[in-house]
């Protein structure tokens, strides 16, 4: 049918609407589309916590959205947001159907935007991949254990990191060290934290593995001449998350459609947090979750406390 005819049919609507309500009132195959569970908003708005460099974040993320579009038949926009309270805040203002969330800043999600964790990052072998948070030194410092950290300066990542803020904290709260008895820096990122212990301009720094296995490939950090100090249990990684928002039949098919992309579509996103070779995502809930919930709870942070 031609634009003109479609026109003619729709012109006592057109009289009363906008052009675009018109063109959804006789509606073509796009607008169907829009108008599906799957496509509530004609996109979907795919955020991503700055874990890394957004420059390598979007392309890979990029590739997971390629994935989801194809299986939902809309276009999927990922966003690298500026900082961890920036996402809770879109996902909360409904600004963003889906969210990637440090497991930390999935704590926040949850109870304030009603983030609902879909899946996380499985390795080849099928098992839900985990990273530690770490904390590391020069080799020749006199500091051996987290005890020796009074009076140090320790560079950690920045407010509401999972890996960079809340795990060390709560590893110098268990060894009853307040932390005004150690001089706490935030370096902006991961990256910026490990820099900072690299040239010399911290005493310590927090190191997760991923970082540690992501710079010492680029040659940026050289293991040897450092030692960890302290490290924590397994962490089970970011859970790609759904706002409860959107309709229980959209959440069903993004579920459905993350869970069964192929490897291929995730293994780029993986490999920024060391899940080498990636195998297909895995279903994830709170109860996965649970022990950042206890980890906020024990520290008494709430989403005031990430910035």
């Amino acid at each position: 049918m031609s634009r003109t005819i479609r026109r003619r049919s729709c012109a006592v609507m057109a009289a009363v609407t906008v052009a675009m309500s018109v063109v959804a009132a006789c509606g073509d195959g796009s607008d169907s589309a829009a108008a599906s569970p799957t496509c509530p908003n004609g996109k979907i708005r795919f955020g991503v916590e700055p874990f890394e460099d957004p420059a390598k974040l979007t392309p890979a993320f990029q590739v997971v959205a390629d994935g989801l579009s194809e299986k939902l038949n809309c276009p999927v926009e990922v966003t690298v947001v500026d900082s961890y309270s920036a996402e809770v805040l879109a996902m909360r203002n409904g600004q963003m159907e889906l969210g990637v969330f440090g497991p930390l800043g999935y704590v926040f999600a949850g109870q304030e935007a009603d983030a609902k964790p879909l899946a996380s990052f499985g390795t080849a072998d099928g098992v839900l991949s985990t990273y530690t948070a770490g904390i590391w030194v020069p080799a020749d410092s006199d500091i051996r254990s987290i005890d020796d950290l009074r009076g140090k300066d320790l560079a950690l990542s920045e407010p509401g990191s999972t890996s960079g803020d809340g795990l060390p904290r709560m590893a110098l709260k268990n060894a009853g060290i307040k932390e005004g008895d150690v001089n706490i820096t935030y370096a902006g990122g991961h990256p910026e934290a490990l820099l900072a212990l690299a040239n010399g301009k911290v005493n310590a720094a927090e190191i997760n593995s991923q970082q540690l296995n992501t710079s010492v490939k680029e040659g940026a950090f050289d293991p040897t001449k450092f030692r960890q100090v302290w490290t924590s249990e397994p962490i089970p990684n970011d859970p790609i998350t759904v706002s409860g928002s959107t309709s229980p039949e959209f959440q069903k098919a993004v579920a459905e459609a993350l869970l069964n992309l192929p490897p291929e579509a995730v293994e780029k996103a993986g490999a920024l947090l060391d899940v080498e070779p990636a195998g297909q995502l895995l279903p994830v809930d709170q109860s996965t979750y649970q022990p950042l919930f206890d980890l906020a709870s024990a520290l008494g942070l709430t989403s005031k406390d990430v910035e």
